[in-house]
């Protein structure tokens, strides 16, 4: 793998399900629109013949992207579903109490209030049936919004929302600004 396949290759683990297009790749690499699309046709095709790798690149809606290959879905599944003997991480426990306080909330409200981004945490969180898709918005993009289910309630013993603990009430901001002013 040469240099530009490597740098290539780490882009588009960073942007992750985001994915990225030809042109904003060219302008990130330096190199000619023609020039990067012989490298990622190069890339796909090694991606497609390496039967022993468990990722392929793959472009949709002109945006490219690594995915897991098919053959890998039934065990990262299991791994998903076995959530019972797993600890929740800190970024799960974070997201999942976002979700719980401001539901229905869409991944770019949670991100905000983490500060990071949250696309593989939600994905995991609905693999182990915590949150689901309550709705879409109905703005530009119509982002869909997450609100946690029963299996949520179950695992954290609760029988409503209301026995979540009470935020911390921090004021308004003009007191705020008094203190930090």
């Amino acid at each position: 793998m040469n240099n530009l396949e490597a740098v290539t290759e780490g882009i588009l683990f960073v942007v992750g399900d985001d994915g990225i297009n030809l042109n904003q790749l060219a302008d990130t690499l330096e190199i000619s629109v023609e020039e990067m699309q012989q490298l990622l046709d190069k890339m796909m095709l090694g991606y497609t013949e390496n039967e022993e790798r468990g990722i392929e690149m793959v472009c949709y809606g002109g945006r490219y992207k690594l995915v897991s290959k098919a053959i890998s879905h039934p065990y990262c599944q299991k791994l998903f579903e076995s959530s019972e003997t797993r600890p929740f991480s800190q970024a799960a426990l974070e997201t999942l109490a976002i979700i719980a306080y401001k539901g229905p909330i869409t991944r770019v409200e949670i991100e905000e209030i983490r500060g990071v981004s949250c696309d593989m945490m939600i994905r995991k969180l609905l693999a182990r049936n915590l949150i689901k898709e309550a709705g879409r918005l109905e703005v530009a993009g119509r982002p869909f919004t997450y609100t946690v289910t029963e299996q949520f309630m179950d695992t954290f013993k609760l029988k409503s929302l209301d026995e979540l603990p009470s935020l911390p009430d921090y004021g308004n901001p003009d007191e705020n600004e008094e203190l930090f002013g």
